[in-house]
């Protein structure tokens, strides 16, 4: 039976998907909370500390796509996403030695990085538990999703070798990170409702852009924004050496020969091994990025990101669904405006 997208009301929209989202958590607490234990405890860590849902949420509007809206397959792929993007987070927070995510400990702060790490591994296993029951498609999906999470961190770990472009470079690890999971949301929720296979493109499409424009506007809070907004240290990226949009447009523009005082003292800090342990050359670093150009242009490139997410639901119908994308899509980058 078809969902009528032209004539679909934008409340019902949001009552399906509230109700769709009480599932996945019952779902997720279901997987996570297995052991009345201190292994319970740290599996369930980082979900009971809540977060923002955005990849089942993504799942469970694009099923309106499809003609079987929402059903079983597309709750359980809804947690499949969160699983591995939890799983993920227990491992950055390791490679990043990040101290706060989601507004508590990082689980390696509070039980070591072996535990953090294997908590990762076990949160990963619950979600290709769960993703076997979606049939071969959804697991060859998955499986070539966290390939590409695995390849986008361990790029990120070397950075571009010579004669690559580093921004081009970037973008690609940001895409593999970030948009793979966001693109492979999006296609589950289309493909599990039923929805043709061009439709489950353009919305996958849409997702791997709509990914590196969250990515983008990450860069930009981590260091517009305190750590009760983003739930993390500002500065982290910056002590740990990590390269972000800000930080590449410094170095191009000190290429150029037109990078100015403020730019050079930021680049001259980062170059300082004592950033790692000084909070207050951290903090002044932070501060002078906060004012530089360079954070205005990522806000820029990340309403570009966004733009380009936006133009790839261009054949959908129009209607509640499509209008909720693309709000979806906005919501994503109005956070730094």
């Amino acid at each position: 039976m078809s969902l009528g997208l032209e004539t679909l009301d934008t409340e019902v929209l949001q009552e399906r998907i509230s109700e769709g989202l009480e599932k996945v958590e019952a779902l997720l607490e279901a997987k996570l909370k297995t052991r009345e234990d201190v292994i319970g405890e740290l599996s369930w860590h980082l979900a009971g500390a809540g977060g923002k849902r955005m990849r089942p949420a993504l799942v469970l509007l694009c099923a309106h796509l499809g003609p079987e809206g929402i059903n079983d397959k597309v709750i359980q792929s809804a947690a499949v996403v969160e699983l591995t993007h939890l799983a993920t987070l227990y491992h950055d927070d390791v490679i990043d030695s990040a101290p706060v995510r989601r507004g508590v400990p990082a689980a390696h702060t509070v039980w070591g990085n072996t535990r953090a790490v294997l908590a990762g591994d076990l949160v990963f296993a619950r979600a290709s538990q769960l993703c076997a029951g979606l049939g071969e498609r959804a697991i060859l999906q998955h499986a070539g999703t966290f390939d590409r999470l695995c390849v986008g961190e361990i790029a990120e770990t070397f950075g571009p070798a010579a004669g690559d472009d580093p921004f081009e470079f970037y973008i690609q690890v940001l895409a593999d990170k970030t948009g793979s999971l966001v693109a492979q949301s999006a296609r589950f929720g289309a493909e599990m409702s039923g929805a043709d296979f061009a439709v489950a493109d353009a919305v996958a499409e849409y997702g791997e852009y709509i990914g590196v424009a969250f990515q983008l506007a990450d860069d930009v809070i981590d260091l517009a924004s305190d750590g009760d907004v983003s739930g993390k240290t500002p500065g982290t990226d910056l002590r740990e050496g990590v390269e972000t949009m800000p930080t590449l447009l410094l170095k191009q523009l000190q290429a150029a020969g037109e990078l100015d005082a403020a730019g050079e003292q930021i680049l001259a800090n980062l170059a300082d091994e004592a950033i790692k342990t000084d909070d207050e050359l951290l903090g002044q670093t932070v501060q002078l990025l906060r004012c530089h150009p360079v954070l205005e242009r990522t806000r820029e490139l990340a309403f570009e990101w966004c733009a380009k997410g936006k133009e790839a639901l261009r054949e959908l119908p129009e209607g509640a669904v499509k209008e909720a994308l693309i709000e979806f899509a906005d919501s994503l980058v109005d956070r730094i405006s």
